[in-house]
């Protein structure tokens, strides 16, 4: 029914007056206004839609009582009541149109509370939508369905709560005002746009790296100063049919990583941090169903493999966020860095225990230049990761192990756990990083991690992993690199969403690769930090990092990192 015709009905009894005139005692059935049926008896049929506005008229009746608790005034009026009682005449009238026209469905929740007192405000939105109905009919010239004595009800009733029919027509148009501004105004119907702000005050000691070995000579670390840094992702999450995703974030930021100690020393907000402050494409790409089981992923830009596969380490993974841990070691094991940039992906659930999934990345997808130069090759000739992983997770999600396998190729002067940004590690020592570049290399790489979830506020995670590399140009024979780690995550430690976390592990390492002296004393990082959430938006993480026998050389000064991060979310 037009909104015209409803505003009409309601600044005009005339009309119903004229409507009463025409309605024909010998085409309409006579109902007596005064006899109805018991209040018990009364059944909500009809158009639900005519009450949706209910659970706002519950506001304007706790109006009505409160006025009514305040006051001391004896009333006999129809029209100074607060309450309209199931034993009135108005309640009565109105109950038997309700049954006739079918003009209320109930309640929200699908009843009807007809054993009990309305409010006038309440009563006036049954009223309102008996008023509706009931011109709907007049309208479409159904005028023998409704009879002269409903129509003198529906005029007498309109009278004595015109008040509050005026109120409600007022509240409706501001609702409708409000809600044609926000569909002019409203960013779009199909994106949705978050985002997360960090700015991070951190000091990291000098490592004094002394000895790094013959193929380091010289290479020593540069003193580090305390810095205060910020980054700034910016999600645009498009579905086009709901199933879908389309996530398009830029990124902004001025977030260096620390001297001297290659990945070891990278914090999560420092990975592609330093846009020099001007907004970059971090990541383009596209989710799809595939079937009732399966996704599937394109990636454009900056796809990695923690998009894909479960990395199996809760709480302290946030994808390089400002939620989770500190550093980039422990958000997840170092094989998901093993390649990244452009390709495909897809995941299917066997059941609700088991989940394969695998892909293929390009680092150099958008460079048609042939050659094994860094950053040569397109997305078949240049440097390209290939993974699988076999995920199993228990019914109550409290137990999670995968077993991953990574196939790489990297040019000259491309190896690294960096997420195919060819930066020379987000993780490991020096040696590891660097040490195979020397060459145009394969890697296989082998991966075990897993959770398990005492209970809400305990559990435990952890990974251990090995990556063999090959060299192609006989530089080198071979390396071999390895990589564990145990956290443990302490949810809601002091109130509900704080995090407590404590990761001990060592970062990947040389063991061995020939034709290089080169020291293998085991990195140990110890990261403890705690996430204190201010609110739902605002989290302040303070933490200390503990790094022993930097770049794989006990000879070398500890490096102790600490750092105050302050993360916003909208």
């Amino acid at each position: 029914m037009s909104k015209l015709i409803w505003k009409a009905l309601l600044a005009s009894p005339a009309i119903l007056g004229a409507a009463v005139v025409a309605a024909s005692p010998a085409s309409a059935q006579q109902v007596s206004s005064t006899t109805v049926p018991s209040v018990s008896a009364l059944e909500a049929t009809g158009d639900g839609s005519t009450l949706s506005n209910l659970d706002q008229l519950n506001q304007y009746g706790r109006e009505g009582r409160a006025r009514r608790a305040n006051s001391a005034e004896q009333v006999t009026s129809v029209s100074q009541l607060s309450d309209v009682q199931p034993t009135d005449w108005a309640f009565q009238a109105l109950q038997s149109l309700v049954e006739r026209y079918g003009c209320i469905a109930g309640y929200p929740d699908g009843t009807y509370k007809g054993n009990r007192a309305m409010t006038r405000y309440e009563f006036a939105a049954g009223l309102n939508a008996c008023l509706d109905r009931i011109q709907e009919l007049l309208v479409t010239n159904v005028a023998d369905y409704a009879t002269k004595a409903d129509l003198e009800v529906l005029k007498k009733l309109q009278d004595m709560f015109k008040t509050e029919l005026a109120a409600l027509r007022g509240r409706v148009d501001t609702l409708e005002g409000r809600i044609s501004y926000l569909e002019k105004t409203q960013f779009s119907t199909t994106t949705k746009l978050t985002g997360e702000a960090i700015m991070m005050l951190a000091g990291a000691t000098s490592a004094n790296l002394d000895d790094l070995g013959d193929a380091f000579s010289g290479n020593n670390g540069d003193d580090n100063q305390v810095v205060f840094q910020n980054r700034v992702r910016l999600n645009f999450n498009t579905s086009f049919s709901g199933k879908d995703l389309l996530i398009t974030r830029l990124q902004v930021g001025n977030s260096k990583g620390f001297n001297g100690v290659a990945g070891e020393t990278v914090l999560t907000n420092q990975v592609f941090g330093d846009t020099g402050n001007q907004f970059t494409l971090d990541t383009l790409q596209y989710q799809f169903p595939i079937g009732e089981k399966g996704r599937g992923y394109l990636m454009a830009n900056a796809g990695v493999w923690d998009d894909i596969s479960n990395t199996l380490n809760p709480y302290f993974e946030d994808y390089d966020g400002g939620r989770g841990s500190l550093s980039t070691f422990s958000q997840r094991s170092p094989i998901y860095r093993l390649g990244g940039g452009a390709g495909i992906g897809v995941k299917y659930d066997f059941s609700e225990n088991w989940q394969l999934s695998a892909g293929y990345l390009a680092g150099e997808a958008a460079n048609p230049r042939s050659g094994d130069g860094v950053g040569e090759g397109g997305l078949f000739d240049g440097q390209f990761s290939a993974m699988a992983q076999l995920t199993y997770t228990n019914d109550a999600k409290t137990f999670g192990l995968g077993l991953t396998y990574n196939y790489s190729y990297f040019g000259e002067g491309e190896f690294g756990f960096d997420n195919a940004g060819f930066v020379s590690g987000f993780t490991g020592t020096l040696a590891a990083n660097v040490l195979p570049q020397q060459d145009a290399v394969t890697s296989n790489s082998v991966g075990l991690q897993g959770y398990y979830q005492f209970s809400p506020k305990v559990a435990l995670t952890g990974f251990v992993g090995y990556t063999g590399v090959d060299s192609k140009g006989g530089r080198f024979d071979d390396a071999d690199i390895w990589y564990y780690a145990l956290g443990l995550a302490l949810p809601d430690l002091g109130k509900e969403g704080n995090l407590g976390g404590i990761f001990v592990g060592a970062q990947p390492y040389l063991t061995n690769i020939d034709g290089d002296d080169v020291d293998t004393d085991i990195p140990l990082q110890v990261e403890v930090f705690y996430k204190y959430a201010v609110n739902d938006w605002i989290s302040i993480t303070p933490g200390v990092i503990w790094q022993m026998n930097p770049n794989q050389d006990n000879d070398n000064d500890d490096v102790v990192i600490g750092t105050l991060r302050t993360t916003f979310v909208f």
